[in-house]
């Protein structure tokens, strides 16, 4: 094959049925399937400034996808990165990146994250070859909203100001690099704000934990209804982070997450908690259910580019 013949350009709604010919089996050994046969066009449409889908046209197929979008002034994240089987090894993913890379440094960005599964080899060292390093890794927290998870004497706020100044200390926020689930970009991670969780407390809850001081702090970044594997439907609340002190704040905290996802009927929650030895056992500790696997955060530096 000739890769000089294959061209970058934006995503085009009549891409559809190539780019899910080479998405629908991503990881055939992997259960579940690939999420962009089944969000594509909503995927790319609009945007404007803030978001850019590219394909890599091979002509007669799409070699590759990858969208960026802008989360802040500063932060673009880098996600849906395919690249089709018959092109693997051609240098498709490093002309995709290198794209995507200048539109959001044309627009101010000077950083450029993505997530990747853990387990996720080839993306993990795909990732490395075009310029992302690591940063960080997270699990998936899940509280049953139906659970209970015992009595605790300790006091909630609601106060976006100190739920703040916990986060500003926690060695959560060192752990995670000052990242959390985005309030807007769903699966994306940026830096957290006082005036993320100022907003937060307006249009969805924030909680801090006061114990002599606030030791804990969550705040809820949606409310999504999605299909299972069973084609049933569900509602999930979805947490931007989990910080805590010790085990009773953290039971606290996982209280409070409770009542409020039964509050806005989730059938189920997600909380992204760092990943360490400390906070993931802790949420085994309280059988509060916790993911199989962590997802690690990676970044390229745009300032030098």
């Amino acid at each position: 094959m000739d890769v000089t013949q294959i061209a970058i350009r934006p995503a085009r709604p009549d891409d559809y049925e190539a780019v899910a010919a080479f998405t629908r089996n991503t990881w055939p050994d992997r259960e579940g399937t690939d999420y962009l046969p089944q969000v594509y066009h909503d995927w790319i449409e609009g945007g404007g400034d803030r978001k850019r889908t590219l394909v890599a046209d091979a002509g007669d197929e799409i070699a590759g996808i990858c969208q960026v979008v802008m989360l802040s002034s500063h932060e673009a994240w880098a996600q849906g990165m395919r690249v089709n089987p018959t092109y693997r090894g051609e240098g498709i993913s490093t002309d995709l990146n290198a794209a995507l890379f200048e539109w959001a440094r044309d627009r101010g960005a000077t950083v450029c994250r993505n997530m990747v599964f853990s387990w996720n080899v080839a993306g993990l060292g795909g990732s490395r070859a075009v310029g992302f390093e690591p940063v960080t890794e997270f699990r998936w927290a899940q509280p049953d909203p139906a659970s209970d998870l015992g009595e605790s004497e300790l006091a909630v706020s609601h106060d976006p100001t100190i739920a703040w100044r916990y986060w500003v200390d926690s060695t959560a926020r060192e752990q995670l690099a000052g990242v959390t689930l985005d309030r807007v970009e769903s699966w994306a991670l940026s830096e957290l704000t006082l005036s993320d969780l100022e907003q937060a407390a307006e249009e969805t809850a924030v909680v801090a934990v006061l114990s002599d001081g606030v030791c804990a702090m969550t705040f809820r970044t949606d409310v999504r209804t999605t299909e299972t594997d069973a084609g049933q439907t569900e509602t999930v609340a979805e947490y931007g982070v989990g910080a805590w002190d010790d085990i009773n704040a953290a039971q606290a905290l996982f209280r409070a997450i409770k009542a409020d996802a039964a509050d806005v009927g989730a059938d189920r929650t997600r909380v992204l908690v760092p990943e360490t030895p400390r906070h993931v056992s802790d949420v085994a500790w309280l059988r509060a259910g916790v993911s199989d696997h962590p997802d690690f955060v990676l970044a390229a530096d745009l300032t030098d580019r």
